[in-house]
């Protein structure tokens, strides 16, 4: 089997099921955190970045309804992410709507722009959806980062309840993602990464570089009890020839990244 399949992704969802693992959107862990009601149960908080083709997004999204699950999926206001038909499908099949938000790359650090620009863009969403939760784009290429904008304003102020880099308590969650076309992708990322836990998490064996190494994990019973996976869906694909665009594609973007990396040290 190769990775990064829709089968692939189906079988760690069903292998996750087995092992007992209780699903949540992040919204669900948000409101459960506030009122002490977290499963005793191990649970996966699944969050899926639609940075591009969200028509993989919408395929994954009828994958997760078929096994009765539902998940997270943040869109970008660009394009190349916000196709207005698509996000109404995925609402219209239970899943949690957010904003992927990149709104200081967007205006070249600008914070009065970047918040007025920030709020038209949550109120888009909120068509779809009564969008609660946001989460930052990474846009590597970008010297902004997105969560600076909250040095100056308050998101809670905008009626959103969580946004996982600052409000998941990681502390009692492992947090993986298929940053990088891998699971130990934080070795090449810019800014999707828990730098303040990583360094635990790797000290006690909790990294994974394929989908395998982690359903391996989950069948072992080796894996964290809790659990908040992130995907971007245009990776997964079983078309052979979108799978190896993907492949290549994401080859040169981690060389890019490690090279802004070492640029930033």
């Amino acid at each position: 089997m190769r990775d990064f399949t829709l089968s692939t992704y189906r079988h760690l969802l069903t292998t996750l099921q087995q092992a007992g693992y209780h699903f949540l959107t992040f919204e669900q862990y948000c409101v459960s955190q506030g009122e002490g009601t977290l499963p005793d149960t191990p649970y996966v908080i699944l969050r899926h970045d639609v940075d591009m083709r969200p028509l993989n997004s919408l395929r994954i999204a009828q994958i997760e309804h078929q096994l009765g699950i539902r998940a997270s999926y943040y869109f970008r206001i660009v394009p190349q992410s916000n196709q207005p038909d698509l996000i109404r499908a995925i609402a219209a099949l239970g899943h949690e709507i957010g904003y992927h938000y990149e709104d200081m790359a967007l205006v070249h650090g600008d914070t009065t722009q970047a918040i007025a620009h920030f709020r038209r863009s949550l109120a888009y969403f909120r068509r779809f959806y009564p969008v609660c939760t946001i989460c930052m784009h990474g846009a590597p290429t970008s010297r902004f980062d997105g969560r600076d904008l909250w040095k100056y304003y308050n998101y809670h102020d905008e009626n959103i309840i969580g946004e996982p880099y600052f409000d998941m308590d990681f502390s009692s969650c492992l947090y993986l993602t298929d940053t990088g076309r891998c699971f130990d992708g934080y070795k090449v990322s810019v800014r999707d990464k828990i730098p303040r836990y990583q360094d635990q998490w790797t000290a006690a064996g909790l990294t994974y570089h394929s989908t395998f190494d982690v359903i391996h994990a989950i069948s072992s019973h080796a894996l964290h009890r809790n659990l908040m996976i992130t995907t971007h869906p245009q990776r997964w694909t079983s078309s052979t020839v979108a799978w190896t665009q993907e492949l290549l594609l994401q080859s040169l973007k981690n060389i890019v990244k490690r090279i802004l990396i070492y640029m930033t040290k």
